[in-house]
């Protein structure tokens, strides 16, 4: 390449662009798509640093016009054309600067130090060695006798340098005397920092499908080479198995020399799930994830990128291995919010894995007991592919799942965390030395207020989702704004027993211990998760039996598998639906039946006993009778009734300012230019204030748009771009936008 593209390495939208320079002698052929490069920028040749996007030999300008490169940054990691362009995709489509694209797609930033492993090697042969060492022995060369015995002794024929020198005491005069006579040489060679080394075992097992399976598997695959890549739901109840099908897929991809990716919603799945790869596929398996250190993680990037690994298990950030062949990626619980970037871009990794398997051919399996409205929507409409299993695994069936009413409890005057239907329940399973696993459902605890006599929340009259309670004392909608104060009684029956919800897990491990003192308990979740292996710890000691009870939040209830399980007890099953939320009623469906599916999941029969306030309503019915179909007849009525995705598109504009008035005064302008687009179908909810309306000293408002076409939205979203650009306020006032927004701003 004569001259390259580059980007210049700052999040700044008047900067967002491309700027060519001239390869000079020095740097012909070191520079590479990808690499960070350094540079004279501006008229005062001020010293930058950007990304290499692209290179061309012809130049785009006249060539004396155009300036030098200087330098490549020192540890720099270059980026594959792929991941550029995906790169470049997420720009527009997410609305962010190419540069934060850039750093998003690149989860290793800079080159780390790797490990270099050294061993001696006996090079003469054993007849020679030894008459060496006999001589060794009368001249009493104790240094080089230790050395040529260990050689010697060992069944490998050669030893670890660094523990030799250490051990044996050898200097560097003895190795470099037995060298130069030909005994013996010093090999070198790199040694990749393996995360999952010596914690699995190596024995590979052999899985058989059941029917069910190997219909899902074999009608997946067969699509895939009769039409290429493309989406499939794999909708499976709990315990039906779903990762035996991906792990089938996944060898079929593997005997064609490609690679694979495995996402998950979060790192206390990873120990189990790769545990369960690693015994299919030993040591072609590895995972990426925040928790390596920062030689583990750069090693990881180089593994994929050498083709020493073939399938890649992690969160969201692992969608951006650097494989160059991948054949299929596989988003498990995909129904998970975490999937969705709360950091610009807010991609979304579901669209961007279809976007990066578009590019390379590959097809993508989002696999769910719960698939997300979305993607059932998609499946329905014939855009995705769609298989079904309806049955547990082996001899396993379904939990038998009782829905008990606190608000009876109440009546009755049990005022503990524990139902007495929960409480009998447990006592038998602890007496019958089973497991029991306690679901806290905080999700949605976001200063929501509900009765406890009638088990309804307030709600905001316009968006139908639950007001959250402020500082101020006041009540307000997240979404268009509406707010009202804080009643002293329901308003709806009258109950003066309306509030929030406080009960935290260590309160429900310490109310377990008191009313079972004799029960081994272990708690996860925030506090007890943030050390590396703190996760791998109290899952492998659950896992063991080293504890009766297990007490904990959503991270408990996702896809883990333990047999001992016989009884999960959900505390507060409609804390998710009081959440400011169009999708509460969805969240709150999937988490219980996620949770209850955590029981009975071998030969040993299971309950879940869901406690709450609102028996009757329809996600917790359905969830009870693990009814996926039932719920979402009634859940996509209320999309559509409502205007909300998947039926309508919504898109997010976020602004942010430190300075409150100068926020208002163009958060009402940038609303009222879209009003004067006069975009037919289009709804404008807000500017109102933000759920956080002020982080850290900066005010924060938002606007909503709802639409049936994407690309109706996408064109207003390019519309304001170009309008912002225009004037310099904007550079004071900062924008983002999200797409179909799956957390409140």
């Amino acid at each position: 390449m004569e001259f390259v593209n580059v980007i210049v390495d700052i999040s700044h939208e008047k900067l967002d662009r491309i700027f060519q320079y001239r390869v000079p002698p020095e740097l012909k052929g070191r520079i590479r798509i990808g690499m960070q490069v350094n540079f004279p920028f501006g008229t005062g040749n001020r010293p930058m640093k950007g990304y290499v996007v692209g290179g061309a030999d012809v130049p785009d300008y006249p060539s004396e016009k155009i300036k030098a490169l200087t330098g490549i940054v020192p540890g720099s990691v270059p980026a594959e054309s792929q991941l550029i362009a995906l790169a470049a995709w997420m720009k527009e489509t997410y609305g962010s600067t190419m540069n934060q694209a850039l750093k998003t797609v690149l989860p290793v930033k800079q080159r780390i130090r790797q490990r270099q492993e050294r061993k001696i090697v006996l090079t003469a042969n054993r007849e020679t060695a030894q008459c060496l060492l006999e001589e060794c022995r009368r001249k009493h060369y104790r240094a080089k006798e230790r050395l040529l015995e260990a050689l010697l002794e060992s069944r490998e024929g050669h030893l670890d340098y660094d523990r030799s020198v250490k051990e044996l005491k050898i200097t560097s005069s003895v190795l470099q005397g037995f060298q130069e006579a030909g005994v013996l040489r010093v090999e070198s060679s790199t040694r990749y920092r393996n995360p999952l080394e010596g914690r699995f075992s190596k024995q590979p097992r052999t899985i058989v499908l059941n029917q069910a399976q190997r219909l899902a598997a074999d009608g997946i695959w067969n699509s895939y080479k009769k039409e290429g890549g493309r989406t499939y739901l794999l909708h499976g109840v709990t315990g039906s198995g779903k990762t035996e099908v991906y792990m089938e897929l996944i060898d079929r991809v593997i005997r064609e020399k490609k690679q694979a990716i495995v996402l998950i919603p979060e790192i206390a799945l990873t120990f189990q799930t790769v545990g369960r790869f690693y015994e299919r596929f030993g040591e072609r398996v590895s995972v990426m994830h925040s928790r390596l250190s920062d030689g583990e993680r750069y090693d990881q990037y180089l593994r994929a990128r050498e083709g020493k690994i073939d399938v890649m298990i992690g969160p969201r950030s692992a969608l951006f291995t650097p494989f160059l062949h991948i054949g299929i990626i596989i988003i498990d619980e995909e129904h998970e919010s975490s999937y969705k970037s709360e950091n610009v871009p807010r991609y979304d990794a579901r669209e961007t894995a279809i976007q990066r398997a578009g590019m390379c051919g590959a097809f993508v399996v989002l696999g769910s007991a719960t698939p997300s409205t979305d993607s059932y929507y998609r499946a329905r409409s014939g855009e995705y592919g769609y298989y079904r299993l309806h049955e547990r695994i082996g001899e396993a069936s379904l939990p038998q799942v009782p829905v008990v009413d606190l608000r009876e409890e109440l009546r009755a005057g049990n005022r503990s965390i524990f139902s007495r239907k929960l409480r009998e329940a447990m006592e038998d399973r602890l007496r019958k030395h089973q497991q029991i696993m306690l679901f806290l459902n905080r999700r949605g605890l976001a200063g929501f207020v509900s009765c406890r006599s009638c088990g309804k929340a307030i709600r905001c009259p316009h968006c139908d989702v639950a007001l959250s309670l402020h500082g101020d004392g006041r009540l307000r909608c997240h979404y268009c704004g509406y707010e009202t104060e804080m009643p002293k009684v329901c308003p709806s029956c009258g109950s003066p027993y309306i509030s929030g919800f406080r009960a935290g897990t260590q309160q429900i491990e310490r109310e377990v211990q008191k009313v079972f003192p004799g029960a081994r308990v272990l708690r996860m979740d925030y506090d007890t998760t943030r050390s590396k292996e703190s996760y791998e710890k109290i899952l492998t000691a659950f896992g063991k039996g080293q504890a009766d009870v297990l007490v904990g939040t959503q991270m408990i209830v996702k896809g883990h598998d333990f047999p001992g399980v016989t009884l999960v007890g959900v505390l507060a099953a409609d804390l998710s639906l009081y959440a400011s939320d169009y999708r509460a009623s969805e969240r709150t469906f999937q988490l219980l039946t996620q949770a209850v599916g955590r029981a009975g999941r071998r030969d040993l029969p299971g309950e879940a006993v869901i406690q709450t306030y609102v028996p009757d309503h329809y996600s917790i019915q359905a969830a009870s009778r693990q009814d996926y179909e039932g719920f979402y007849e009634q859940e996509i009525l209320y999309r559509t009734l409502l205007g909300y995705p998947p039926v309508y598109s919504m898109l997010g504009i976020y602004l942010s300012c430190r300075e409150e008035e100068l926020l208002e005064e163009q958060a009402e302008k940038l609303g009222a230019y879209i009003r004067d687009l006069d975009v037919p179908g289009v709804s404008v909810i807000g500017p109102a204030k933000a759920a956080l309306a002020k982080k850290n000293d900066i005010y924060r408002r938002v606007i909503y748009l709802k639409h049936q076409s994407e690309g109706t939205l996408l064109k207003i979203k390019q519309k304001l771009e170009k309008e912002t650009e225009q004037e310099t306020v904007w550079e004071e006032v900062h924008i983002q936008y999200d797409w179909n927004p799956l957390n409140v701003y």
